[in-house]
């Protein structure tokens, strides 16, 4: 049995659950699916596989106990991310709203889903971090729970603008039409290195190995390869190790003094950046 675990948006869970059933189809083992609590999960034998963000991995991996490793990472639909696994942190707003700019923010009402979020928290504070400013910066800060929450707030007028996980911003606007009208974006924080998908350490490499073998043919597969086109907005996985997701992190000065954790390697990230600028 093989225990598969998410700590992503409930958007996705539907296709999450089947990309777990579908790998395990392939390898010819059983699976479990279910949504994550702790990294712990994966030292103790109740987590397997999971959909991670890629700052709570690559934090994982700084400890002296680490009891998982990135094995795949999705590459997403869209010319930004040029066929690379990176996604983005979109600044959105109303689109009645009068901010134009990231400038333009300073002291509204500003929704977070949480600080262990890299999209939607740590980035925004490495940015700030950049400008030699900090989470001050805006009036209030109100604590959603999740990405569809935060936007949520922006549409019922109690937050004035979120910062967003581009895949999940993606995949919700393509699944409501309707109401992707009435927001906009106003700035765009990234790349980052994507979500990974991780397993733990405990796994027989062979096994490892026959899993990532899985996610990284899928694509091949035309009735899969549609469902997370369709559904998820994902060409393909891609292999990753830690290497990609290796960090740094500082600490901001003054009263409200919180780590900050940067992305430092991660030479596709660095390639798109210079593309976006020149």
């Amino acid at each position: 049995m093989l225990r598969f675990t998410t700590f992503l948006s409930p958007l996705m869970y539907d296709t999450y659950e089947y990309i777990a059933h579908y790998v395990g189809q392939r390898i010819g083992i059983s699976t479990m699916f279910g949504v994550g609590q702790s990294t712990e999960e994966f030292g103790d034998g109740r987590a397997d596989v999971g959909f991670m963000c890629g700052l709570l991995s690559a934090r994982r991996t700084t400890q002296p106990y680490c009891p998982i490793e990135p094995l795949t990472a999705p590459v997403l639909s869209g010319e930004r991310y040029q066929s690379q696994p990176v996604y983005f942190s979109d600044i959105v707003v109303r689109s009645d709203s009068p901010y134009i700019t990231f400038d333009d923010l300073k002291g509204c009402v500003w929704a977070y889903n949480e600080r262990e979020s890299h999209s939607g928290y740590n980035l925004v504070q490495a940015f700030l971090y950049q400008r030699n400013k900090t989470l001050p910066y805006f009036g209030t800060m109100v604590k959603t729970g999740e990405h569809q929450a935060s936007l949520q707030a922006i549409l019922d007028g109690d937050a004035d603008t979120t910062a967003i996980d581009s895949h999940v911003f993606d995949v919700w606007r393509l699944r409501n039409p309707d109401l992707a009208s009435q927001l906009r974006v106003i700035d765009t924080l990234g790349p980052s290195p994507i979500p990974p998908v991780v397993v733990s350490t405990s796994l027989d490499r062979d096994l490892k190995r026959t899993i990532q073998e899985a996610f990284l043919t899928m694509h091949h597969d035309p009735f899969a390869a549609n469902r997370l086109r369709a559904s998820l907005l994902v060409e393909q996985f891609v292999a990753v190790g830690n290497e990609d997701y290796r960090v740094k992190w500082k600490i901001l000065e003054g009263e409200h003094s919180e780590k900050i954790w940067l992305f430092v390697r991660m030479d596709i990230v660095s390639e798109i950046q210079k593309q976006a600028h020149s």
